[in-house]
């Protein structure tokens, strides 16, 4: 399903959707399958792989598969298992980039 419009899903649906706005799965909704999307706000059940600039897992929400995105939000009780991708995160500094080497300075005074 290709849309370049908003999606509202409060049943089942079994397939691949790509929308260039926003996605939203009602309490009822169960979605089998990929979306990709500028916005997810996941309320049912997804299970598949999803590619958002922002996803939204709220309360009665469960999100089992990949999310790739900007932004993740889970509110408190919502539920996701499986792996998420940070789009656009900077790498992950080593332990050494880490150490700031720092010479520690000692001022003397001189008292007359």
């Amino acid at each position: 399903m290709n849309l370049s419009c908003n999606l509202y899903v409060d049943g089942e649906f079994e397939g691949i959707i790509h929308s260039k706005k926003e996605v939203n799965i009602g309490k009822n909704g169960h979605i089998k399958g990929d979306v990709t999307t500028k916005r997810l706000v996941v309320q049912g059940y997804i299970e598949g792989s999803v590619n958002a600039g922002r996803v939204e897992i709220k309360a009665a929400g469960r999100v089992n598969g990949t999310i790739e995105s900007s932004e993740l939000v889970i509110e408190a009780k919502g539920i996701f298992e499986g792996n998420s991708v940070v789009k656009g995160a900077s790498p992950v500094p080593t332990p050494e980039a880490l150490q700031v080497t720092q010479e520690p300075t000692l001022k003397q005074t001189s008292a007359k």
